[in-house]
């Protein structure tokens, strides 16, 4: 059974089908025979935040054994296996869910869909594996040690979330790698890789049929049900206060951040403009570019940005600049954020930031694989395929009053939790 969602090309340029497999499984299917490959993609609900507070990186490092031997194949098996129908495999476990990705031709599938089944459903474990993952976890965070944007990161997370699971390293610790057992894998395994919160998107040269055997083969024996422990909302703490982490380096690295509208709020595509115009992930024509580097040239980069997670929403932000106008730095960079908060955007800014974030979403789709991970994420915010278009409506939509509240809201006051990375003056 499938539903057909066709899309403008001004859109997005894919059509999508949302397919129910012989087995009950459902996946989003774009059709595209321009090349003989298929991209499949797929997330469940979990990730680091199952992940218990002594064990922190259990869950990535999981996801990093899953293709590290798998069913009658060791490690090496199973890569030989991978590379002999130049199949590419691989897994990833973020904040709230895993996630992992296949692409192969058109003719190896039967083979590729085989080998992600075994990796999903029969994970080995193997005492070589598991001790070399390991250690190439360690041997990265020995290397950003004392690495200031890292620092910073990670400080700024475990102030602002510090009895959640978002407040705790993803990759966890040198510490926390080391209490990890076999049996704590195959445990987190056996807990969090399950039909009932399973998002699938297949992209490529395959048509439902195909694309459903593909699914049903890959994830139709797994469990009916996870077993994931409830995760409650992120409190955020420390609004207003300045953390400082010495490190004798001749830049400050600068984080800063406050709660922001989560994606259910009616305001918050408002606010993503707003915050765009504001910092813009880095984009050279924001607020905090013009006025932090191309004015005053304090930093070489700056940004802000939302995260939105599936327990809280915020704003992060940050700079790097010389010990000796660290201070200065942040009081300008402050004082754009204080601005839009009380007064919005103008209608120039307006225009322009929402003329980029629409004209700028079709290259999200310029590849299967591209176009497989948007398919998971808009799947991942709980919303339909229609969203592909509801997306530009709601943005085009956004008026001068409507930005000013969403940015009130998103931003209120001001205030800011910050973390400093050096040896700043006037801090």
């Amino acid at each position: 059974m499938q539903k057909h969602l066709a899309l403008s090309p001004s859109h997005s340029a894919v059509n999508v089908d949302v397919v129910t497999t012989p087995r009950g499984l459902t996946l989003w299917l774009v059709r595209s025979y321009a090349v003989p490959l298929v991209s499949l993609e797929f997330a469940m609900r979990g990730g680091a935040a199952q992940d218990p507070a002594d064990k922190a990186g259990l869950g990535s490092l999981t996801a990093g054994l899953l293709d590290e031997g798998a069913g009658e194949f060791d490690s090496q098996g199973f890569h030989r296996a991978l590379d002999e129908k130049a199949v590419e495999m691989s897994f990833h476990c973020d904040r709230d869910h895993w996630s992992g990705r296949m692409r192969t031709l058109t003719k190896n599938l039967d083979r590729a869909a085989e080998l992600l089944r075994l990796a999903v459903n029969a994970p080995r474990f193997d005492e070589e594996p598991f001790e070399r993952v390991r250690e190439h976890m360690n041997a990265r965070l020995r290397h950003v040690a004392n690495d200031p944007g890292t620092l910073a990161n990670r400080n700024w997370k475990a102030k602002a979330f510090p009895h959640h699971p978002y407040g705790q390293p993803a990759d966890g610790s040198l510490d926390t790698l080391a209490r990890i057992e076999r049996a704590d894998l195959i445990d987190a395994a056996k807990r969090g890789i399950a039909r009932d919160r399973l998002m699938i998107a297949v992209v490529g040269a395959i048509d439902e049929k195909d694309a459903a055997a593909l699914v049903d083969k890959a994830f139709a024996d797994l469990p009916a049900k996870g077993r994931l422990k409830p995760v409650p909302d992120a409190a955020f703490a420390g609004l207003g206060a300045i953390d400082l982490v010495d490190l004798d380096v001749p830049q400050s690295t600068i984080r800063f951040g406050r709660p922001a509208l989560r994606r259910d709020d009616p305001d918050y595509i408002a606010s993503v403009v707003a915050a765009h115009v504001l910092g813009g992930s880095g984009s050279m024509t924001s607020r905090l570019f013009r006025e932090v580097r191309e004015k005053r040239g304090l930093a070489y980069t700056v940004f802000g940005t939302f995260y939105a997670l599936e327990h809280g929403t915020y704003f992060y932000g940050g700079t790097t600049t010389k010990n000796e106008r660290a201070r200065e730095s942040f009081d300008v960079a402050s004082a754009e954020i204080r601005d839009v908060a009380l007064n919005g955007l103008n209608e120039e800014e307006l225009e322009k930031g929402k003329t980029y974030l629409i004209g700028s979403y079709p290259l999200r789709f310029d590849t299967s694989a591209k176009i497989a991970s948007q398919l998971i994420h808009i799947q991942l915010e709980g919303r339909a395929p229609g969203w592909l278009v509801e997306r530009n409506r709601e943005i085009e939509g956004v008026t001068m009053e409507s930005v000013r509240r969403a940015a009130n809201r998103a931003f209120g006051d001001g205030s800011l939790l910050t973390t400093v990375v050096g040896r700043p003056e006037g801090f």
